[in-house]
């Protein structure tokens, strides 16, 4: 179960990855060419705001059952001088978690707006950064502890 769990979770970050990117290439070139937020543009940031909470629904499911997770929380002292124990105990929950908070914040901030070009605008900033702590918070195969993990 738990390595089923984990290769969906691997999975469904690239779509949320493609999600984000599209909502800010949409944001960019709406907020730079005074576009109309329309429909779609609510589509789109809904979208990817419920994919980012799926993905924190399986993540908490494999942060509960997670060896790795289990092992640092039985000695915490210990895991905090391990970077790799105290990544994924602390620092990548608690830096998704902001991500996710950030995306939300854009998502209700753009539909509360009363300009297109403040919508955009909100989009635009919220999901940056929360695609930013994304970004910084994934384990990469080339960061030490994600070498084991490979791409997907």
């Amino acid at each position: 179960m738990y390595t089923g769990l984990l290769h969906f979770h691997s999975l469904l970050r690239w779509v949320l990855l493609l999600l984000l990117i599209a909502v800010l290439a949409k944001a960019f070139m709406g907020r730079k060419g005074g576009k109309v937020f329309g429909p779609g543009d609510r589509k789109l940031s809904l979208f990817t705001m419920i994919t980012a909470h799926l993905q924190l629904v399986f993540g908490v499911v494999l942060y509960m059952i997670s060896p790795i997770v289990q092992g640092a929380i039985a000695n915490m002292g210990s895991a905090m001088k391990n970077a790799p124990l105290r990544f994924w105990a602390v620092e990548h929950l608690s830096m998704m978690l902001l991500a996710i908070a950030f995306l939300t914040i854009g998502h209700i901030k753009a539909k509360k707006a009363a300009t297109d070009n403040a919508k955009f605008s909100a989009q635009f900033l919220w999901f940056g950064l929360g695609l930013l702590l994304i970004l910084l918070a994934i384990p990469w195969p080339f960061r030490e502890v994600g070498a084991d993990r490979g791409w997907f």
